[in-house]
């Protein structure tokens, strides 16, 4: 009876339920699989902690390295996260030959073409589907069931966190600070919750995304990054009565000889499936050639959510062992030689749908100064509203645009703001899923 061993190094949440998987689900894998999936380390620095799993003796050890040395360990999963000792057992795990599962996006959104790169120079399958969207199935989606497709757009919601505020304040106006308290109260958000909040979780994603639609390599760093801790309860009730709902998106688009990769708060017409993925679901749409459209919608993180993707992408590498097929499927979807530096397309180019919402003084005038500027600039005006309430002795003037460009919104809305009879920074949030003809 074959059984492959298995190391898991990192037993925090997600950690905790896949070991709770491979011992209860044990009978069921092994159905599966054909071979028993034995957990034979499990390391953590911290061994006093009650995960609720009885283990065996001499199988929960403090000494990460030893189960990467171990040459009895066929398989490494590591979640650990972060860029530090992870990477460094991730790396030793490759030149040791082990397979390795990660649900680390941070550290494949950074260091991922190094990691990728030695991964395919020592012939190491790299499993790592719990990086994006949780149990949806997005990397394997792109790697495998949508190999024939040229990619042409994807869009979608990649943060629990966001999307549990947001939720929140369309449903009853709370202030962005009071649900974030509450998801921190819930364990929805982290007591520091900056990676989630301003973009940055979701665009560790969108990198490793990009990277496996168009064959390029990961680029992190370029990506316009914009998070919801401005999204004022006001500006999201607008947006519900011109019909639209704001969600924090992880957007990309195939421009050619270049890509769009960007993060930031959206307004999507109610329409458009993604609006309605509320609470701390994720979920992805995908525009092929010859799929069109598609979405795929789940629990992005959670203990057993995430935990159940990681157990998938462990028994793909069970199985990779079993046959001795090694490298079937490239690791960024696309052989190595054919991965390119493809640029991501400078935000000031993007072209797009705005709204604005400008604070003025309820005075003659205000509207064609405001209009004047933003005609100097090429910005056609879909339409106009001007709200009755006052706020601080200013009243807001919303408007919303045909298609301009980036470049030429911010030196308008810079301009705006030097108006005396402006009171405050103008809002802008971009709109989705307009046609572009309008």
């Amino acid at each position: 009876m074959k059984t492959i061993n298995v190391g898991l190094l990192g037993c925090g949440t997600v950690g905790t339920g896949v070991a709770k998987i491979l011992i209860e689900n044990r009978d069921l894998i092994f159905s599966r699989v054909g071979a028993f999936l034995n957990l034979k380390y499990v390391a953590d620095v911290d061994l006093k902690t009650n995960r609720g799993i009885q283990f065996d003796d001499g199988v929960f050890i403090s000494d990460a390295f030893k189960v990467v040395d171990d040459p009895d360990v066929d398989i490494i999963i590591e979640m650990i996260g972060g860029d530090g000792v992870a990477k460094d057992l991730i790396l030793k795990a490759i030149y040791n030959r082990k397979p390795i599962v990660t649900a680390n996006k941070a550290l494949l959104a950074v260091h991922g073409n190094a990691i990728f790169r030695a991964a395919m120079e020592h012939d190491v399958d790299l499993a790592f589907e719990a990086c994006v969207g949780g149990c949806m199935p997005i990397i394997k989606s792109l790697r495998e069931s949508l190999a024939g497709n040229h990619i042409k757009s994807m869009a979608g919601i990649l943060n629990g966190t966001c999307n549990y505020i947001l939720s929140r304040s369309t449903n009853d106006g709370s202030s962005f600070k009071d649900v974030l308290k509450e998801a921190q109260e819930k364990g929805f958000a982290e007591a520091d919750p900056t990676l989630d909040v301003e973009g940055i979780d979701t665009a560790h994603k969108l990198a490793i995304l990009t990277s496996l639609a168009y064959g390029m390599e990961i680029n992190f760093n370029d990506i316009y990054i914009e998070g919801i801790s401005n999204i004022t309860p006001l500006d999201i009730e607008l947006a519900g009565q011109f019909g639209y709902r704001i969600k924090l998106l992880a957007i990309t688009k195939n421009a050619g000889d270049a890509v769009e990769a960007r993060v930031h708060p959206t307004m999507i017409p109610f329409s458009n499936p993604l609006s309605g993925v509320s609470g701390v679901l994720n979920a992805v749409t995908i525009s092929g050639d010859a799929i069109g459209d598609m979405m795929l919608y789940g629990y992005g993180a959670g203990m057993m959510p995430t935990a159940s993707a990681v157990v998938g992408d462990v028994i793909d590498l069970a199985r990779n062992l079993l046959s001795g097929s090694t490298g079937r499927v490239p690791l960024l979807a696309y052989q190595m030689e054919n991965i390119k530096r493809i640029p991501v397309l400078s935000m000031e180019n993007i072209r797009e749908h705005y709204y604005f919402r400008f604070s003025v003084l309820d005075q003659p005038g205000v509207l064609s100064k405001i209009s004047g500027i933003l005609g100097d600039y090429g910005i056609s005006l879909k339409s106009v509203h001007q709200k009755g309430r006052k706020m601080f002795g200013a009243v807001p003037i919303v408007m919303l645009t045909h298609l301009a460009k980036e470049a030429d919104v911010q030196n308008a809305l810079t301009d705006i703001s030097n108006l005396d009879v402006v009171s405050a920074r103008p809002v802008l949030i971009r709109i989705e899923n307009e046609s572009e003809e309008d």
